[in-house]
């Protein structure tokens, strides 16, 4: 016998993924939600297979929110999810969208009301009104008992939770009372004016200054040590009949390229994604999204947009997906902040490995806040006007709590998996074409013809050709490193617009290929050439405008 499936439903940052993981005590898999392009986490307990579907966003018209709704099944059970401290209001917005179908609600925040008579009787009138059964709740910890009303009964909230699931009334139009509280979450540093975007901007470089440690610190030191391991199978494996040969020793051959892989992106990718998830288990995820969401409607994105084009510096393919969430008329403009801007656990940490290699490790201040100055003036001219106008409001606050190891773990491992499954396998594919191009010579070609149009940029020949390979896969910046580049002999500056135009230039593969399958090859193809037409721009400008800078120096 299958079990039961009930999809949870609620709006963004109420505890639905907090609950089911609490209540089942299982790890989320990912799929597709019934045939449409959400993705959903499943997660099953004896009988039951809850599917966690993403936040609904009423101020904006997303995709997410649209496609989640059309696929609930009529007669599938939903739990509807709605916080304590704003019960009246998610009521009122959600229950039109899930009339006549099957379900139950859950409050979570319970931990933020007092548990006195008056809560409950309020609660129970609800229920009563409403037809279905209502639970009250602390999402993070459901496995804890809880006092029944002022009877001093005591039963475990998991036992209640599914009992509520089987029985299961049909959702009104309306709850037919109002519970007639609010709580608004205290005030924080957040909240300040002028502090609180600075504080906003500070936490959300703090992924990018641990991983600027980890590669000084860790992977510098690591990397000598992998690479002496892989030499013996490199030197072997170059004797091998062809292709092999030259997909598995060449230079960019998968035992050549692939240490890289362990050592430094995989490991950026899970700080960033440790990090994300203490911000989104703690609720500081929301306060940063509250705070800088007024600025970043100036150019035509939202408080969270910046949220996803942050996640890309994890990855970019979990990033580029996550903007199903954003709305119709900024999401296409978040796409293109991802792909410019977010340097990706494969780029980031090659450049980080080409800054130590030439004794230049301070240039990742100056380049950092060159990706994120012309990333907002790239966004503020390519954003459409309805971007820009569209009247799209987030003030809720949220809020704080202590991390919870085991939801960070979900996240780390939530992660882990997306980087394995998708990433990993185009990243081996990328490695097998990129090695048999530079078998036949193409790349060596492309580098030759277009080694003296890097004269424009003030650049000598040799780095034409890593710019080449860095369009192609973003761990080929790493190649600056080989003495053939002569990029030791570079000055900073000249460093500094290497890595910069190989970076940005243009998206990789992985991610091209992401934006085509998430809104169209056309739109991928679009959103090529004008990254590169703005990456050569601001490479130019970043040339010889330093170049004045300094001879006035």
């Amino acid at each position: 016998m299958s079990d039961e499936t009930v999809t949870v439903v609620g709006k963004e940052s109420v505890g639905k993924s907090e609950l089911v993981a609490s209540l089942t005590g299982d790890r989320p898999t990912a799929s597709n939600f019934r045939g449409t392009t959400v993705r959903a986490e499943r997660y099953s307990t004896g009988g039951y297979t809850f599917v966690d579907t993403p936040g609904i966003v009423l101020d904006a018209d997303t995709e997410g929110t649209r496609a989640a709704l059309e696929a609930l099944g009529e007669e599938e059970k939903v739990m509807l999810v709605v916080p304590a401290t704003d019960i009246d209001e998610d009521l009122n917005d959600l229950l039109p969208l899930v009339e006549g179908r099957v379900g139950s609600i859950v409050v979570t925040f319970w931990d933020k009301v007092e548990d006195d008579e008056g809560a409950r009787a309020a609660l129970d009138k609800l229920e009563e009104t409403a037809g279905v059964p209502v639970t009250a709740v602390d999402a993070r910890n459901v496995d804890r008992v809880a006092a029944d009303g002022g009877t001093g009964a005591v039963q475990d909230e998991s036992e209640r939770l599914l009992n509520s699931v089987d029985e299961a009334g049909v959702f009104p139009d309306s709850p037919g009372t109002q519970v007639g509280w609010g709580i608004e979450p205290p005030a924080t540093v957040f909240e300040w004016d002028y502090v609180g975007p600075w504080v906003s901007v500070a936490l959300l470089l703090l992924p990018t200054a641990v991983a600027v440690w980890f590669a000084n610190s860790v992977a510098g030191e690591v990397s000598p040590i992998v690479d002496g391991w892989i030499e013996p199978l490199i030197t072997w494996s170059s004797g091998l009949p062809e292709p092999f040969s030259t997909v598995l020793s060449s230079d960019y051959g998968l035992l050549s390229m692939g240490p890289f892989l362990f050592v430094w992106a995989g490991p950026t990718m899970l700080i960033f994604a440790v990090v994300l998830g203490v911000y989104k288990n703690t609720g500081l995820v929301t306060r940063i999204t509250v705070a800088l969401h007024p600025y970043m409607r100036r150019i035509g994105l939202t408080g969270r947009d910046l949220v996803r084009v942050v996640m890309g510096f994890g990855c970019n393919v979990p990033a580029v997906v996550n903007t199903r969430s954003c709305s119709d008329c900024t999401r296409k403009t978040t796409i293109s902040a991802i792909s410019f801007g977010s340097a990706c656990s494969y780029q980031f940490p090659a450049t980080l490995a080409v800054f130590a290699t030439v004794g230049m490790a301070w240039l990742v201040v100056p380049y950092v806040a060159l990706l994120a100055v012309t990333t907002l003036i790239y966004v503020g001219v390519i954003a459409p006007r309805e971007a820009r106008e569209a009247s799209l409001f987030i003030d809720r606050r949220n809020f704080l709590s202590l991390p919870d190891p085991r939801a960070i773990g979900r996240e780390a491992w939530s992660a882990l998996r997306e980087f394995f499954l998708k990433a990993l396998p185009v990243f081996v594919l990328i490695t097998f074409v990129a090695a048999l191009l530079d078998r036949v010579g193409a790349i060596d070609t492309a580098g030759s013809v277009l080694g003296p149009v890097m004269s424009a940029f003030a650049l000598p020949a040799e780095t034409a050709l890593v710019v080449v390979l860095a369009s192609v896969r973003k761990d080929g910046i790493a190649l600056f490193t080989s003495e053939d580049t002569a990029v030791a002999a570079l000055s900073p500056l000249e460093v500094l617009v290497a890595v910069y135009l190989a970076g940005v230039l243009l998206p990789c593969l992985v991610t091209a290929f992401t934006v085509a399958r998430e809104v169209s090859a056309r739109y991928a193809l679009v959103l090529m050439a004008r990254q590169a037409v703005a990456a050569v721009v601001f490479s130019l400008v970043i040339a010889w405008g330093g170049r004045a800078v300094l001879s006035l120096l």
